[in-house]
């Protein structure tokens, strides 16, 4: 059977998932629902059995231009967030939550992971692999937060200051990655690279930014040739499609390394974009129509990715327990903190720390760049954060739905008005 017809039953089976558990009263966002058909249509499921489910990762990995391609206008719609009013009132909160969040995780992992490395032994976590996974810690899945933020119509103080910070999230973690892993490196090989730790990612985030900046003055400019927001639109398409693209080089200069992080540069398109562009607004809310199904392939693809098969190692599971826990301790901790030194409401301090729990994109592809230490330590990072990821995404939109909910900032509906709303997002 073709990819793309397998790719359509897919999407199927994610858009049926959600109307299963509806009739069955369960209250999962369309995310969850999603991941959970996407196991269904996986390797381990379906496509061990019929040649309508997927079976093989390498199968899915052909269809991995679609996940990256979502991933783009995913941080595309969190740019867009970023207009210029909004940030004045609450940029250097954000920003202060944003730093201070991520690297109380960071902190709190490493600690325990590094204690757990003694304990254990190094032949079980290695030192180098449990500082790497401390800085994989910083990281939010935006995807996840945003298809809750829309499916709900989510609005009020935490959700205002849940985007940017996000959002922040991919910067601060390439930097704290970037760091740790040449510590990591310098355990290994006995001595610090001072370019790979310091201006390598300080290169990453100036590229990004400059890049994204770029096209989204090229982009502005353009829709002013057309009088149609169709078009427009078709424009914007294109362009969120080809930064993606320019996004994904890189070149060398010695040890020096020119690239960009897609995240970044779309999240820069997308704030240049709507503070630039007049037509931003009916342009962006066109968007979030078209983007409905791209974001349901995405994690229904995301779901069949989880690798069940990290359940056969005791030790990943222990290691990956004490990971989700002390990580998720890290995130709520430091947005506590943060947001009682900003003075914020008593609903942020509360709800904002649950809501940064997901953890998806960012972090795997982190894993990736961790396969640098080595086959068995770098396999060894991947399988604890394939199954932290594997509980994230099926519990953290959950639990960002049941926070936001608490926060007063989901407005409860009744179900045939819920069923309207579902998909407009």
């Amino acid at each position: 059977m073709s990819l793309l017809l397998k790719t359509a039953f897919a999407l199927t089976a994610g858009l049926m998932m959600t109307r299963v558990f509806k009739k069955t009263g369960f209250k999962f966002p369309d995310v969850t629902s999603f991941l959970i058909a996407g196991l269904l249509v996986g390797p381990y499921a379906l496509g061990k059995i019929s040649s309508f489910g997927f079976a093989s990762s390498s199968e899915l990995a052909e269809v991995g231009i679609i996940s990256n391609v979502a991933l783009g206008f995913i941080a595309f719609d969190i740019g867009s967030e970023f207009e210029l009013a909004k940030l004045r009132d609450m940029g250097k909160t954000a920003t202060f939550i944003g730093i201070v969040q991520a690297l109380m995780a960071t902190i709190l992992v490493d600690c325990a992971l590094i204690f757990l490395s003694f304990r254990l032994g190094q032949n079980v976590l290695p030192l180098p692999a449990a500082i790497t996974l401390g800085a994989i810690a910083s990281a939010t899945a935006p995807a996840a937060t945003l298809m809750v933020v829309r499916q709900f119509k989510a609005k009020g103080p935490v959700t205002d200051l849940l985007l940017p910070i996000v959002a922040l999230d991919d910067a601060a973690g390439l930097v704290i990655f970037a760091v740790s892993i040449g510590i990591a490196q310098a355990l290994i090989g006995g001595a610090i690279n001072l370019v790979s730790v310091i201006l390598n990612p300080l290169i990453e985030i100036a590229c990004s930014l400059i890049l994204g900046s770029f096209m989204g003055f090229v982009l502005t400019w353009l829709e002013r040739l057309f009088l149609s927001n169709t078009n427009r639109l078709s424009m914007t398409i294109a362009f969120v499609m080809m930064t993606i693209a320019l996004a994904s080089r890189e070149m060398y200069i010695g040890q020096v390394r020119i690239a960009c992080s897609s995240l970044l540069v779309c999240m820069t398109l997308g704030t240049v974009f709507c503070n630039m562009c007049d037509y931003s607004a009916d342009i962006m809310h066109r968007s979030e129509r078209w983007s409905a199904p791209l974001y349901a392939v995405f994690f229904v693809l995301s779901g069949a990715r989880l690798e069940l098969g990290v359940f056969k190692y005791g030790s990943v599971m222990l290691i990956g327990i004490v990971y989700i826990l002390v990580r998720c301790a890290g995130k709520y901790s430091g947005a506590l903190i943060s947001s009682t030194i900003m003075n914020c409401s008593e609903n942020v301090k509360k709800y904002l720390g649950i809501t940064l729990f997901p953890q998806a994109g960012v972090a795997l592809g982190m894993v990736v760049s961790a396969q640098s230490l080595g086959a068995e330590m770098g396999g060894l990072i991947r399988n604890i954060i394939l199954f932290s990821v594997l509980v994230y995404e099926l519990a953290g939109p959950m639990m960002t739905r049941i926070a936001l909910t608490k926060a007063g900032e989901i407005e409860q509906k009744l179900p045939e008005h819920v069923h309207r709303a579902r998909f407009q997002v």
